[in-house]
C-alpha cells in the first residue's frame, strides 16, 4: 500500500489505473510509508522519490509526517533525492509507546533517527530538521559525522533561556489555541491526548533550563563537522534571533539565511521559496 500528499493531507492508495490523471491519483504511487523495528519500538516512516542522495525530515515537537511535512514530501526533487518522513517514538503513528521525556529524550530520538535510516539501508545521508527537529538532528550529526553528508535546520534552538521558558508557558494551555492550531494535533492524537501530551512536552524542555548555560547540545555544536544551513524566519515567535545567532557562531563553517517574513513554520507557509533553498544548498558542492 503507498500514500499520497496532496495540499497537506494524507491519503492512502492500493492500486493506480493508466488512466489515473487527477494530482492525487499519480501521486500516491510515489509515496510508500511502512514500520520498522529500530531499538525496540516500531517507528512509521514514509519515503519518496529515487535519487541517489538520501535525505531524512525531522518533525517538531508532537510533530509527525502527517502534521509537519506534506511540501517537502510532494515537491522535492525524485529523481535527484530519495526523501524520509518519520514519526518519532511516540509521536504520530510510532506509537505504542506513549510519548515520555526523559532528560536524555532528544538524544534517543537522534538514535532512533539514525539507526532507523541505516535499517532501512542508507549508509550516508543528509537532515533536515524543524524545531526540536533541528535539535535532534543536530545531535545526531555530531554524534555520528561520518553518516551526515549535510544539514538543513530552522526554528531549533541549542540551549533553553528564561526568555524561551516565557514563550513556552504562554502558549503551554492549548485551550487558548485557535481551533485552526488545534486541529492537526487533535486529529493525530484527540483532544485529551494531545493537551496532556503538549504540557510533558512543557515540562520536558524546561529540564534543560535548570543545566549549565540552559544547554541542550551547546557543548555538541563545536563537534558538528558537516555542511550546515540555519534558515530563520524573522518573525518567528517561539525561536528568538539569538538562537540562530548561536549556532551560526558555533558550528564551523554554517551559513545562516534569514526570511524576513518567515514565522516558525517557514517550510509550510513559503513552501516553494524553502524547497528551493534547501534544495540550492544540498546540490551545492
Amino acid at each position: 500500500m503507498a500514500m499520497f500528499v496532496l495540499r497537506g493531507r494524507f491519503f492512502t492508495c492500493r492500486t493506480v489505473t493508466r488512466r489515473a490523471t487527477s494530482a492525487a491519483q499519480l501521486y500516491c504511487s510515489s509515496v510508500a510509508s511502512g514500520r520498522q523495528r529500530v531499538n525496540g519500538v516500531d517507528l512509521y516512516y514514509e519515503q519518496t522519490g529515487r535519487g541517489k542522495h538520501a535525505v531524512l525530515l525531522l518533525p517538531g515537537a508532537l510533530g509527525c509526517t502527517r502534521t509537519d511535512f506534506g511540501p517537502q514530501l510532494k515537491s522535492l526533487n525524485k529523481e535527484r533525492y530519495t526523501v524520509v518522513g518519520w514519526d518519532p517514538r511516540g509521536y504520530g503513528q510510532s506509537r505504542p509507546p506513549d510519548r515520555d521525556f526523559p532528560p536524555d529524550f532528544f538524544e534517543r530520538d537522534a538514535k532512533d533517527a539514525v539507526d532507523l535510516m541505516k535499517a532501512l539501508g542508507f549508509g550516508k545521508f543528509s537532515l533536515l530538521g524543524w524545531s526540536d527537529g533541528g535539535i535532534t538532528a543536530m545531535i545526531a550529526a555530531a554524534r555520528h559525522p561520518h553518516v551526515i553528508s549535510k544539514m538543513v535546520v530552522w526554528g531549533a534552538n541549542a540551549f533553553v533561556s528564561q526568555q524561551d521558558l516565557k514563550l513556552y508557558n504562554a502558549v503551554r494551555d492549548v485551550s487558548k489555541w485557535s481551533a485552526k492550531m488545534r486541529k492537526p494535533m487533535e486529529d493525530v492524537y484527540g483532544a485529551e491526548a494531545f493537551a496532556k501530551t503538549w504540557e510533558a512536552w512543557g515540562d520536558g524542555v524546561a529540564q534543560y533550563a535548570g543545566r549549565p548555560e540552559g544547554s541542550i547540545c551547546l557543548e555538541l555544536l563545536p563537534l558538528i563537522s558537516c555542511p550546515t544551513f540555519i534558515i530563520h524566519g524573522e518573525k518567528d515567535p517561539m525561536v528568538p534571533s539569538f538562537h540562530p545567532q548561536c549556532l551560526l557562531k558555533h558550528i564551523k563553517g554554517s551559513r545562516l539565511h534569514l526570511m524576513p517574513e518567515g514565522k516558525h513554520n517557514i517550510h509550510l507557509r513559503h513552501a516553494d521559496e524553502f524547497n528551493k533553498l534547501v534544495e540550492d544548498f544540498l546540490i551545492d558542492n
